[in-house]
């Protein structure tokens, strides 16, 4: 194995338990990483995490067509929490969503929700390619969890269904909420520790009755992004980067 492999061995998310001198089954996806993108054999160096058990250094066991699997040799992260925070987003078109998925889970997310909104345009969301993307990116940003991907529901649904004692922040695309930095930075002690959610709406913006609506809700917040009219991607990540500089873990 090169020197270089041994400074920078892959990241791996894995689903079995992690413990020292155990083994991780590795996907067919990732034998494949490993053999024909990275070059890897059995003997190199790989990093495993699985959201419950913390990182491990660990090697390869098996790189086979039909198998493969690392074993496990030490830790070198404990288990982490991550922010309680979930982003609600309106599906986009599939080069934008699969931003959000990526960028989202780069910024902390616990949680990807899609909601079906009065003004929805895009009706169909590939779940199973956002879990993908939301994997990849944790691997690359050295988180210990992957975000949870939810199947689309309609926004109605989701807040009728919501959980007590978890605060939404209502991004309005009219400008009618206060600016979003005045507004995370005025929280109590108490809303600070609250779980969160973002709520980004569709392309054309929310329906003038839904935003009422969504208003009118006790746990909601409703917040400006500035003057200028974003995009619901760069809203997301907007948003998102906001509440972590002034609640969440950048802090």
């Amino acid at each position: 194995m090169s020197e270089g492999h041994e400074r920078a061995p892959p990241r791996l998310f894995v689903d079995a338990p992690l413990a020292m001198g155990g083994e991780a089954p590795l996907s067919a996806n990732q034998s494949h990483y490993l053999r024909h993108v990275l070059r890897r054999r059995e003997g190199d160096a790989v990093i495993l995490f699985n959201g419950r058990d913390g990182e491990w250094r660990g090697r390869i066991a098996t790189l086979g067509k039909a198998r493969a699997a690392a074993a496990v040799e030490a830790q070198t992260r404990k288990p982490e929490a991550e922010p309680d925070l979930w982003l609600l987003f309106a599906p986009i078109k599939r080069g934008p969503v699969d931003l959000v998925a990526e960028k989202a889970t780069e910024l902390g997310v616990a949680a990807l929700v899609p909601v079906i909104t009065r003004r929805t345009v895009v009706g169909r969301v590939n779940t199973e390619r956002l879990r993908a993307i939301a994997m990849e990116s944790a691997e690359q940003c050295h988180r210990l969890n992957v975000p949870a991907v939810r199947e689309p529901q309609p926004l109605t649904q989701v807040l009728d269904a919501w959980p007590a004692g978890r605060r939404l922040l209502l991004c309005d695309e009219t400008g009618q909420g206060r600016p979003i930095a005045e507004v995370l930075a005025g929280l109590d002690p108490v809303e600070r520790k609250a779980p969160w959610a973002v709520l980004i709406g569709p392309e054309g913006g929310f329906d003038p009755a839904e935003l009422d609506a969504i208003k009118k809700r006790t746990i909601v917040t409703p917040v400006t992004l500035g003057r200028r009219l974003l995009r619901a991607e760069t809203a997301a990540m907007a948003a998102l980067a906001c509440w972590q500089a002034q609640v969440g873990d950048w802090t």
